[in-house]
C-alpha cells in the first residue's frame, strides 16, 4: 500500500504566491490545501493534521499571530510564519511565540523549500536518535543523578535527572511525575539544558543548540522561553527553581540533591 503524501496547509490570500507555493510544495512530493482565511484553515485542523502549516500573517478575516494561538489551543503542528513584515519587532514576536520559523516576502522558493523540510524533519526526527548522539558527548555535573531506565507501552527509553523524566521516543518531559506541555523550543531548550546539568550556557550557545539555523540578533527570545519554562515548572511546583540565571553568563539547569 502507497503512503499517501504529507500535506501542508497553506494560509494565505495572495492567490499569486499561493498558486507558486502549491506547486513548489506539489513538487517536493507534498499534498498543498490551500486556505484563503485563518478561519478555513482552523475549521480544517479539526478534522486533519498536516505536516506543516505556512501561516500569512496578514489576513482578510484577522491577524496571524491570533490565528497561530488558536492553533496552539488544539494542536502542536509546527508553524511557518510567511509575512511581508520586515520589521524584526515582528519576527521577535513570532518566535517568541513558539513559531517554528518565520519567512519575509518577497522570499526564494527554493529557500522557502529548504525551510519547510527543515522544519518537518526536525519536527518527525525520533528525540532518541539526537539524545544518544547528543548523550554520547555530553558531560554530567558531580552529584547530578542521571539514570536511564526503561520506558512503558512500548514507549522505548526514558532518562530521569533529579525530578525529570524524558521519554525520549515520545519527546515528553515530566517534571514531578507531571507532564509538561511544551512548545518545540521550550523542548528543546530543556532538553539541552538536562543534557548539561551545571554547565552555564550563554544565550548564543542555547540558540545555537535549540534552533535548527539561529538569529544571533534574536538571541533575546532565549530570556522570553525561560520564563516561559519557568512558569511551567512552576505550575507543578510552585517552590521549584531549577533554571538559574548567572547574570551576565547566561543559565544553567540545577538539580537538587
Amino acid at each position: 500500500m502507497v503512503n499517501a503524501p504529507a500535506a501542508v496547509f497553506l494560509v494565505d490570500d495572495e492567490a499569486a504566491i499561493a498558486e507558486a507555493v502549491s506547486f513548489a510544495l506539489q513538487a517536493e512530493g507534498f499534498r498543498c490545501r490551500h486556505f484563503m482565511t485563518g478561519g478555513e484553515c482552523i475549521a480544517a485542523l479539526a478534522g486533519e493534521r498536516p505536516a506543516l502549516v505556512l501561516l500569512d500573517i496578514g489576513l482578510p478575516d484577522g491577524n496571524g499571530f491570533d490565528f497561530f494561538r488558536r492553533i496552539r489551543e488544539h494542536s502542536d503542528v509546527p508553524v511557518v510564519f510567511l509575512t511581508a513584515r520586515r520589521e524584526e519587532i515582528d519576527r521577535v514576536v513570532g518566535l517568541e511565540m513558539g513559531a517554528d520559523d518565520y519567512v519575509v516576502k518577497p522570499f526564494s522558493l527554493r529557500e522557502l523549500m529548504a525551510r519547510v523540510r527543515m522544519v518537518i524533519r526536525r519536527s518527525a526526527e525520533p528525540a532518541a536518535a539526537r539524545g544518544a548522539a547528543a548523550g554520547a558527548a555530553a558531560s554530567t555535573a558531580p552529584g547530578a543523578v542521571v539514570s536511564a531506565v526503561a520506558g512503558t507501552g512500548g514507549g522505548g527509553a526514558a532518562q530521569v535527572t533529579g525530578r525529570f523524566r524524558h521519554d525520549l521516543l515520545r519527546r515528553q518531559i515530566h517534571f514531578g511525575g507531571t507532564p509538561l506541555n511544551l512548545t518545540l523550543h521550550e523542548y528543546r531548550l530543556l532538553e539541552v539544558l538536562l543534557r548539561h546539568v551545571g554547565r552555564v550556557f550563554t544565550r548564543a550557545q542555547l540558540l545555537d543548540q535549540a534552533w535548527e539555523a539561529p538569529d544571533h540578533r534574536l538571541d533575546r527570545t532565549i530570556d522570553s522561553h525561560i520564563k516561559s519554562l519557568r512558569a511551567k515548572l512552576r505550575a507543578v511546583d510552585a517552590n521549584a527553581d531549577p533554571i538559574h540565571t548567572h547574570r551576565g553568563m547566561g543559565y544553567s539547569l540545577e538539580i537538587e540533591p
